[in-house]
């Protein structure tokens, strides 16, 4: 069986299971609309991704 040949440090340890924390959710503005829009999503208001249009979306202009 295989033995550790020290003991693991709290710091160690710790860091090890901060890697699983839970983080909140990066919010972005759409650069086409501006609607508030999670990261790495087509943006649910225009279906703008990044510049290109890749869901077919209607936006309503003022």
């Amino acid at each position: 069986m295989a033995v550790p040949k020290s003991r693991t440090s709290l710091s160690k340890s710790r860091k090890r299971r901060g890697a699983n924390r839970w983080r909140a959710q990066q919010l972005n503005k759409c650069g086409n609309c501006g609607a508030v829009t999670p990261s790495h999503i087509a943006c649910p208001s225009c279906g703008h991704y990044g510049d290109r249009p890749v869901l077919d979306r209607v936006v309503d202009s003022f």
